[in-house]
């Protein structure tokens, strides 16, 4: 697949996730309405500033985007922010349920 394709792609999913319409988002970050239209059927590409623009919208950081075996990075962004406000005892005891569900998860497949 080309880079243009993933990254169409990718901003599709960030877009519908988010539960915005292409001309809306196009339109609320100061683009003419088509703009993310074009973007998404592989028509044009953004400039750097409108990609960060982009990102700035969607609410996750330009690598967080471009990680495409991330489906939630604003959920993830989120806890970043929340696990960063915890001590070393609270980290560990959540470090121990993530490693508990991930592995039920694992097993239950």
């Amino acid at each position: 697949m080309s880079i243009e394709y993933e990254f169409s792609q990718r901003l599709m999913r960030l877009r519908e996730k988010k539960q915005v319409a292409a001309r809306t988002m196009s339109m609320d970050i100061g683009l003419n309405p088509g703009y993310i239209h074009d973007i998404e059927c592989g028509k044009s590409l953004p400039s750097l500033p409108i990609f960060l623009k982009i990102c700035n919208y969607l609410e996750i950081t330009p690598g967080a985007f471009l990680e495409t075996e991330t489906e939630n990075p604003a959920e993830i962004a989120q806890l970043v922010v929340l696990l960063k406000q915890l001590d070393e005892n609270q980290l560990a005891h959540l470090t121990a349920l993530i490693q508990d569900l991930t592995a039920v998860h694992k097993t239950a497949k």
